[in-house]
């Protein structure tokens, strides 16, 4: 079967849904760029990659993705290493711990830098490339968390739902171009993020995440909850009226 990608460049690759994603799309026999801050996740990838054999290769960088200002030229770097690019992966993000009471400017800055202003610095680049190319497809992982302004996360909902706008945005933009972007919308996934966190349900591991969003990629999905059973969920949420909604400490 022939493949769908055969390079790939994934964000935030170095731990929980990036890594599985890495993993996924490696088994598959895909050259894929994982780009993270940590070093020795990224090798550890690596390595893994080379005994697992199946073709695919993964090719470390590291970088952070606050630093907007050294993406283009890392991009550039990326894409000749690749030899071309098909798919593009932002999964990148953080949750920092807000207390209810608390407003933490410097919290929730780095939470808009790495979860929003990171995407559109490395989605933009390959945006354009995939737009003269007239191919690719872009996917973006959002979360259920960004389709209501929540009081318990404010800065983390807003991150997220500035990341689904973007990404629709993104899509009328470069559609017209055969270009596919993808919007990802999980519930609660076994990372790191979610460790410890009370009240979770319908958790899953990061790679069952993986291997949904990568179907719904190939698919060519516009928006797509995981599971999907969280968009009836979310349908519901977003429904309940304001006024009902500011007296819920969620």
């Amino acid at each position: 079967m022939k493949k769908t990608w055969q390079t790939a460049v994934v964000v935030g690759a170095s731990s929980g849904i990036g890594a599985a994603l890495v993993k996924r799309l490696v088994a598959q026999g895909c050259r894929v760029a994982a780009v993270a801050r940590r070093h020795d996740e990224l090798e550890s990838l690596a390595v893994w990659a080379r005994k697992a054999g199946g073709g695919g290769e993964v090719f470390p960088y590291v970088a952070d993705v606050r630093e907007a200002q050294s993406v283009l030229e890392l991009f550039e770097t990326i894409t000749g290493d690749l030899g071309g690019l098909d798919l593009m992966i932002y999964a990148a993000g953080v949750m920092l711990p807000v207390q209810f009471e608390e407003y933490d400017t410097a919290k929730d800055l780095e939470m808009l830098q790495t979860n929003l202003s990171g995407a559109v610095a490395w989605l933009n680049p390959a945006a354009q490339r995939f737009a003269r190319l007239k191919r690719g497809t872009i996917v973006g992982i959002g979360s259920v968390a960004g389709d209501r302004g929540r009081s318990g996360s404010p800065v983390y909902n807003t991150s997220k739902a500035g990341l689904h706008t973007y990404l629709e945005a993104l899509r009328n933009r470069v559609a017209r171009y055969g270009v596919k972007v993808v919007t990802i919308k999980p519930g609660f996934v076994d990372t790191a993020m979610t460790k410890d966190l009370p009240g979770l349900f319908w958790l899953i591991s990061a790679d069952r995440a993986a291997e949904i969003i990568l179907a719904k990629a190939r698919k060519g999905a516009v928006t797509a909850y995981v599971p999907a059973r969280w968009g009836l969920v979310m349908l519901i949420i977003r429904s309940i009226p304001s006024f009902i909604f500011r007296r819920l400490k969620v």
